[in-house]
């Protein structure tokens, strides 16, 4: 691979060797490549749920069978998020995102060849371990463009690439399950992964902010790690992780049984669900896309990270896990159609926020390894919410009580996780306890209104 010129190193205030000057257009240029590879991402993860009826009709398989075959998909996710992330400070991230794009484009050909429960669970398996380290490694990447500081509005972009995904899927796949059988979904996301992957190797690049600047490195002694223990026991990783951890449970009901649900419960049409999941994701993405520029106001008005970053994660999850309490319990339709927005849109807060709590307190250098760490304790939802809910509904008297069920459970496990992170997310004050060499992106410093 040719090396890449890095962009030049400038002088800081005080005439010493600082940080790399600031390519806004090369940056913005990967950033809508990332943006993209989201949009691939979410898409391959929700054809299942789109997809979910005609193959439990045409294979003839239970609800717990179908949960385990959307469950097999988070089998290695977690795992290869941890191991790859850990591999992200010697490998480059163009490498990475290309090789796991590349892959996802292949996990979706063993359906195409035999139409079976072993083909589609081999595919999602895949499809899991291809698509584990796709948020933290991308966001890593995108760090490497952005210096502390811009890095507000590019964490939105690239998170609300999952709301996208799911956006334009929903139409677009049910259209094609409709019109053409759902293995013509498969094929067509399988083309989109591959032709992702070929303009990614040709466009993308490194950045050059992987490494604290030279001056401070100096300072440091040459070193800026902190060991991984003292890193995972402080209380600002451990309320990211229960963010995300409560977050992926909502999602990952939503992309495995909410059309279902919209379908058999709430009677519509497949066309009128995925209308309703688009609404769902456009909400999702105009709060993502507003959160931004509230988070850089409160930075320039020196609020403390915790309270415009930590405790809002908290508050978004514990709201959305209140509606999903509350929704199945709602008669009118316009009503419960509003608390399942809020139930399985407002959470996406905290996915970007998350990311960001973590980046504060983990040197430049640890921050991919941590990432995949972050990511693979907080998406094991993606594991358990499929296979419980199936589980329930087969279970249960009837499919709407196992529906209540589930949703009472994600609830409970919500709240308590958005109660966890905005107590225990402190960026400022677990930053100074770990000597961790990064600047927060606002406020004074300090943790306390």
């Amino acid at each position: 691979m040719p090396s890449q010129p890095s962009p030049p190193l400038v002088l800081d205030a005080s005439g010493e060797l600082g940080a790399p000057a600031f390519d806004r257009r090369r940056a913005w240029v990967v950033t809508a490549l990332i943006v993209t590879f989201m949009i691939v991402n979410f898409a391959d993860k929700s054809v299942l749920g789109l997809a979910a009826d005609p193959i439990m009709e045409e294979l003839d398989i239970s609800h717990s069978t179908y949960g385990l075959i959307s469950s097999s998909y988070s089998i290695l996710f977690s795992l290869s998020g941890l191991v790859v992330g850990f591999f992200s400070s010697r490998i480059s991230s163009r490498v990475l995102l290309f090789v796991m794009c590349l892959v996802w484009g292949l996990a979706q050909l063993p359906v195409l060849i035999v139409a079976a429960v072993p083909a589609l669970v081999a595919g999602r398996v895949l499809l899991g371990a291809a698509e584990g380290p796709a948020t933290p490694m991308s966001m890593h990447a995108l760090y490497k463009w952005f210096p502390v500081g811009r890095r507000g509005l590019p964490s939105a972009l690239q998170i609300s690439g999952a709301a996208l995904g799911t956006l334009m899927a929903a139409p677009v796949v049910t259209w094609l399950i409709t019109q053409f059988g759902w293995r013509s979904a498969f094929a067509a996301l399988a083309v989109t992964s591959l032709v992702w992957s070929a303009v990614w190797w040709f466009v993308g690049r490194d950045g050059p902010y992987d490494q604290p600047p030279v001056r401070v490195r100096a300072e440091a002694g040459g070193s800026a790690r902190v060991p991984y223990r003292r890193l995972l026991l402080c209380g600002t990783v451990i309320g990211s992780v229960a963010s995300a951890f409560g977050a992926s449970w909502a999602m990952a009901l939503s992309q495995a049984w909410l059309p279902s649900y919209l379908k058999n419960e709430l009677t519509m049409s497949p066309g009128t669900a995925a209308a309703v999941l688009s609404a769902v994701s456009a909400f999702s993405f105009v709060l993502l896309l507003a959160l931004s520029p509230v988070i850089d106001r409160l930075a320039r008005r020196g609020v403390s990270m915790r309270l415009s970053s930590g405790v809002p994660q908290g508050l978004a999850v514990a709201c959305a896990g209140t509606a999903m309490a509350v929704f199945p319990f709602v008669g009118p339709l316009p009503v419960r159609l509003v608390l399942i927005a809020v139930a399985f849109a407002v959470h996406s807060i905290a996915f970007p926020l998350h990311y960001m709590t973590a980046a504060a307190v983990v040197p430049a250098s640890q921050r991919g390894a941590l990432f995949g760490i972050v990511a693979a304790t907080g998406t094991l939802p993606g594991l358990l919410a499929p296979s419980l809910t199936g589980h329930l509904l087969d279970t249960a008297p009837s499919a709407s009580a196992g529906y209540t069920q589930s949703f009472a459970l994600a609830a409970v496990v919500m709240i308590a996780c958005g109660v966890v992170a905005a107590c225990c997310i402190r960026p400022a004050r677990d930053a100074a306890r770990l000597g961790a060499l990064q600047g927060l992106s606002g406020g004074s410093g300090s943790d306390r209104p």
